[in-house]
């Protein structure tokens, strides 16, 4: 979740920085490490629940340290859990794609406000996540567990 917040990310990058902007980019950084323990079965599958639990919490978290009111927080929530969802499987698709920098852009450009008005920006989070995706398939799964892989420094290309 803390990868998620690098504040390079909603000023140069141009993802808004608002709490759709901020969920926008836990689901886009989640999408790689859920992408990976989906590659081991059984194995992992534990831990992609719990992984997809704690976004889920923190969502709920953040929503009641704002200050929205109990009675809306089990709804956002709810639309939360299912984007992230959403959003894995349209990322999922952008990513097998015959090109998949350009698919996986024009997908970050609707679903991540902000990027919407940046194709540089859409472009570089692509390339990002793409070279998260393939390092994380390079990470000994103790690591992954310990959550010792990072997300790209969003100035590095």
């Amino acid at each position: 979740m803390t990868q998620a917040r690098q504040p390079a990310f909603f000023g140069s990058q141009g993802v808004s920085d608002t709490p759709e902007g901020r969920t926008a980019m836990i689901i886009a950084v989640i999408f790689p490490v859920l992408e990976r323990l989906g590659t081991e079965g059984r194995q992992t599958a534990r831990l992609a629940r719990y992984l997809s639990e704690t976004f889920v919490t923190d969502v709920d978290d953040t929503l009641r340290e704002m200050g929205v009111g109990d009675m809306s927080v089990p709804k956002k929530v709810k639309r939360a859990a299912q984007a992230l969802g959403e959003r894995c499987l349209a990322y999922r698709r952008a990513v097998q794609a015959a090109d998949p920098v350009a698919a996986l852009s024009a997908e970050l450009a609707t679903s991540v406000p902000g990027l919407d008005a940046s194709s540089e920006g859409a472009d570089a989070m692509a390339r990002r996540i793409l070279k998260f995706k393939d390092h994380l398939g390079t990470v000994p799964l103790d690591r992954l567990a310990a959550a010792v892989a990072d997300f790209a420094s969003p100035r590095a290309e």
